[in-house]
């Protein structure tokens, strides 16, 4: 009776485990399973429906990318960091040492990057003469639309934790409320306008009662607890317009891009199996 228990169990587990690896669609000949919707439903929050569209357009972008032989190699990551660097006004060196105070993970920031470099290679050979470039006036009118997303704060108020002990200043920043005697606290306000380059970036990139990324200064470690900003000054037109210029043209080209792979759906070979 227990060996006839223990295949019975032993069958149903082989079962179930065969149900979630089913096959439930074929894309182009690549298979999506099962268990690959509930687990992109999971992650994601999506409805069946949903996950199903996802994953298609996934294995779609991903056939395209190949088909269109788009690589993207370390070079094409630092030239691109490079232009983001001098956006913000800092050199490669110091954007990419801010990056590694804002983002633990600095692999993975390099991989956003890389699939943002590839997304535009496979942009740029798609919409290569089917794209109406943005005009000066476009962009005056984007600029006129939406200020609010191009001022910044005259004064921004902080609280400057200093200390020579990393992990206690880590400590500090978990639970401000606690005191160390390794941590030295002061108020501080700061004017934009004699802000550098870096610490702009950090401050105008930090929410109000919450911490900047830690950088040192003075061989000591440093993160500030921005408590409040205050005044606008907005960003002149001729400052922005190459920002603006690539706002526009992104919108454009996801707009475009969005068209293209719901007519790639309608001459694709998709089969339900289940």
């Amino acid at each position: 009776m227990k060996k006839l228990l223990g295949i019975l169990l032993l069958s149903t587990t082989m079962s179930f485990a065969n149900l979630v690896d089913a096959v439930a669609l074929v894309v182009n000949d690549e298979p999506i399973t099962l268990y690959d919707i509930d687990k992109r439903m999971v992650e994601t929050n999506l409805t069946k429906k949903q996950a199903v569209g996802s994953l298609i357009d996934e294995i779609l972008y991903k056939q395209l990318i190949k088909e269109k032989n788009i690589t993207v190699d370390s070079l094409d990551i630092n030239n691109y960091m490079e232009k983001i660097a001098a956006s913000n006004g800092m050199d490669l060196y110091t954007f990419k040492s801010v990056v590694r105070q804002k983002y633990p993970n600095y692999k993975a920031y390099e991989d956003q990057i890389k699939k943002r470099i590839e997304r535009e290679k496979l942009i740029g050979k798609l919409v290569r003469g089917n794209l109406k470039i943005a005009t000066e006036d476009d962009l005056k009118i984007y600029y006129e639309n939406n200020k609010n997303q191009f001022s910044m704060a005259k004064e921004i108020e902080v609280v400057q934790y200093v200390s020579k002990n990393k992990e206690a200043l880590i400590s500090t920043m978990k639970n401000p409320i606690a005191t160390s005697s390794e941590i030295t606290q002061s108020k501080i306000t700061l004017k934009q306008k004699d802000l550098n380059s870096q610490m702009r970036y950090l401050l105008n990139d930090t929410k109000i009662n919450q911490f900047t990324p830690i950088f040192t200064a003075n061989n000591q470690y440093v993160s500030l607890l921005v408590t409040k900003k205050s005044g606008v000054d907005a960003i002149a037109f001729d400052d922005v317009k190459n920002k603006i210029f690539a706002v526009v043209m992104q919108q454009r080209e996801q707009n475009f891009l969005k068209e293209y792979f719901e007519k790639l759906k309608l001459t694709a070979n998709i089969k339900v199996v289940r």
